[in-house]
């Protein structure tokens, strides 16, 4: 075969597998832009091989894209500093909530993907890796034990493990419209500076995820996110009510326009069990907001 059939037909390989391959690298990095990056690299790294000389395309794009992935993700967890950069978190994507719609259950299922991402970027990256290929795509433990460098059986205990933790995690629950009830709820109690009505709207492990110019501030527990809940509706007192990544959020504008700040809350059974805020004017300069009219 002619080098000129062979590029071609490497081509058509790797345009057929494309798509299966960038799901795979957003679910292990949670980032778009970085899932495309691991992508692209896979399509040179197969562009200056001989495709003659592989067996299965596809299994060998697989393997490439899970090790690239598996680089991106160890050099995160070697600077403690981008623990919480936006390439380890999904992209906020925020739109107009005007009230109960039909596709409430949708929007619902937007969160619960949402809430995967979340929970996969705890684990680490080993388990990320094994439970991804494994749980989500169907990729057999001794192909995945290839891209360790660890053997079936030690990689089907780190699916194991990982699986265990996605299980244990908590989702969103409730339609949107209870979803927004109880963020109405957290809302009132803070303007009213209502300790006790904080507390039953909060769950008692709830975290707080500020992102400020200066870096990122966590809070964790109902009694200290409650104690500085009266920033969070100061900062939504004139806002809008939107979906962030179809979770209940609240965006809201100084007197000239600019964004001040973007809240998303997570509910569980009733219950506030994280909310994010964004007031870094720079992060906030990249998302595509709703006019504040």
């Amino acid at each position: 075969m002619s080098d000129t059939s062979t590029a071609a037909t490497a081509a058509e390989a790797f345009e057929a597998q494309r798509d299966r391959l960038r799901a795979i690298a957003h679910r292990m990095l949670g980032s778009h832009a970085d899932a495309e990056d691991v992508v692209q690299e896979a399509w040179l790294r197969l562009s200056r091989q001989d495709a003659e000389g592989i067996h299965n395309i596809a299994a060998w794009l697989t393997t490439v894209v899970g090790r690239i992935s598996l680089d991106v993700l160890r050099s995160r967890q070697a600077r403690p500093e981008a623990l919480y950069d936006d390439g380890l978190l999904p992209e906020l994507v925020v739109t107009v909530d005007d009230g109960p719609v039909p596709e409430d259950d949708a929007v619902l299922a937007d969160s619960v993907g949402l809430a995967l991402l979340v929970v996969l970027g705890s684990l680490g990256p080993n388990e990320r890796l094994a439970f991804v290929l494994h749980d989500l795509f169907a990729v057999p433990f001794d192909e995945i034990g290839r891209i360790l460098g660890k053997s079936t059986a030690a990689t089907k205990m780190l699916a194991s493990r990982a699986r265990r933790k996605v299980r244990g995690a908590e989702r969103p629950t409730g339609t949107g419209r209870e979803q927004r009830e109880v963020v109405q709820a957290f809302l009132a109690a803070t303007r009213h500076g209502d300790f006790e009505d904080l507390l039953r709207v909060l769950d008692p492990d709830v975290k707080l995820t500020v992102d400020t110019p200066s870096g990122t501030v966590v809070a964790l527990g109902a009694t200290k996110v409650a104690t500085g809940a009266r920033l969070s509706a100061s900062a939504a007192a004139q806002g809008r009510a939107v979906r962030v990544n179809g979770l209940p959020g609240i965006v809201s504008w100084r007197e000239d326009g600019t964004p001040l700040s973007l809240l998303a809350f997570t509910v569980t059974d009733g219950r506030i069990t994280a909310i994010r805020i964004v007031a870094d004017p720079a992060r906030l300069a990249l998302l595509n907001l709703p006019d504040p009219s």
